[in-house]
């Protein structure tokens, strides 16, 4: 018998009809229940950190503090979390005339003025001094030096500069750093393009363990957090979310120690095994405010592709509301008409705004088909993607599976890359 089942996509989600004939595994996004007393656990976090002295100890004899918070691409709870964390930095002798909050954008835009009072809270907004990142500014970054391996490090002044520096994030799996969290608020959420450009390069971008669900062993992790170090990252305060969105955990403290105690938490709650890989795969961008662009939506095929046999088909479903994403990217798309010619044609040359997010969906695309509804991308755009595009879920769902032998194996993942799923290397 065929089934319905709505997909995450923009605001609303998408209600599509999978017909009868083929093994349908679907991949909902596991997670930890939403705490009863979030607010409590925050308190707590804060008072009783990990491998670090109390927020309120840390702050005292500081005269200024810099706050790393998450733009509007991420779900993250920043207008919960920053008043018991400004409250306290507050009653430690921080005026609040000294205390920036950072909107890490990255290479993506500026928040807006609304924007910032969705990321913050409005009465945040009102009293605090809340102002963008800009990586493409370099005036407005320090330098530090270079890395171990020799990645130039800019970070924003007014972060390095202050007394106390701090980020809040949340802790899911990211499709080049193992995991969002800790030092991404830093880098690259706080790095200059100088900076951005080298960690996203093809040494980086094509490492085999640079993807998601690992930190261990991935060398874009251990450059990102020994940046973080060089630019004095000192206290974090990471959240795990729920399904619905809502704080299942907090850590805070450390930015090494909290954050991979976050990261174990997060793992445990997420990873799901599959015996083989399927035939196909439905995933989305997320729904809201991840899928807004397209260059967001690439997360949720790059997820997928980790459970999709060689040669399969993976459909990406992302509404696409603001289009594309930055102009470097919308250029990129529209010069190369298939993967393989764009991953030769920026090997070995400088790196380009935005190309990293196109070479992780071309080394996926030189495995599998790719099928898209991205009803927000304009229409020659999606003419130059890898794979056919659509704009109606259904009619993508439907020739997504036309042409599957009877029986075959797809596997649906409503909220494409909130979820973590893998195949034995051995059966892969």
């Amino acid at each position: 018998m065929s089934h319905t089942l709505t997909l995450s996509f923009g605001k609303s989600g998408a209600e599509v009809t999978l017909p009868d004939g083929f093994e349908y595994i679907t991949l909902d996004a596991k997670s930890a229940p939403a705490l009863e007393e979030h607010l409590s656990a925050i308190e707590n976090a804060l008072d009783f950190p990990i491998g670090s002295p109390s927020l309120l100890e840390l702050a005292r004899g500081k005269r200024s503090a810099a706050i790393s918070v998450c733009d509007i691409t991420r779900p993250a709870p920043n207008r919960i979390v920053l008043p018991p964390l400004l409250r306290r930095l507050e009653a430690a002798g921080i005026e609040r005339s000294q205390i920036t909050i950072l909107i890490a954008t990255g290479l993506h835009r500026p928040a807006t003025t609304a924007e910032i009072e969705e990321i913050v809270g409005e009465e945040v907004a009102r009293e605090y001094r809340v102002e963008n990142h800009d990586a493409r500014e370099l005036s407005q970054h320090r330098y530090l030096g270079t890395s171990t391996s020799g990645t130039p490090a800019y970070i924003d002044e007014r972060f390095v500069a202050a007394d106390l520096r701090i980020t809040l994030g949340f802790i899911e799996p990211h499709l080049m750093a193992g995991y969002s969290g800790g030092r991404k608020l830093v880098v690259p959420g706080l790095a200059a393009q100088q900076t951005i450009k080298v960690i996203h390069s093809p040494r980086f971008m094509r490492e085999p363990r640079a993807v998601e669900g690992s930190i261990e062993d991935n060398p874009l992790h251990r450059e990102l957090v020994e940046i973080a170090g060089m630019a004095g990252h000192q206290f974090i305060v990471d959240v795990a979310l729920s399904g619905d969105r809502r704080i299942a955990a907090v850590f805070a403290g450390s930015p090494v120690e909290a954050h991979r105690q976050g990261v174990a938490f997060v793992s445990g709650s997420l990873l799901q095994q599959l015996k083989t890989p399927v035939h196909a795969v439905i995933t989305t961008g997320a729904g809201y405010p991840l899928d807004l662009t397209y260059y967001q939506c690439i997360k949720g095929i790059t997820a997928a592709s980790h459970i999709v046999r060689d040669g399969g088909r993976i459909l990406v479903v992302g509404a696409c509301q603001e289009g594309s994403g930055g102009p470097e990217f919308t250029r990129l798309l529209s010069e190369y008409s298939n993967p393989q010619d764009f991953l030769d044609a920026i090997a070995g040359t400088e790196v380009t705004v935005d190309q990293w997010q196109l070479e992780k969906l071309a080394l996926v695309a030189i495995r599998a088909g790719i099928l898209y509804c991205v009803p927000g991308l304009a229409p020659e755009l999606r003419a130059r993607l890898w794979g056919t595009a659509f704009v109606n879920p259904q009619t993508a769902v439907d020739a997504l599976l036309t042409g599957l032998p009877a029986g075959a194996r797809v596997a649906v993942i409503p909220e494409g890359p909130y979820i973590l799923a893998k195949v034995p290397a051995a059966a892969a």
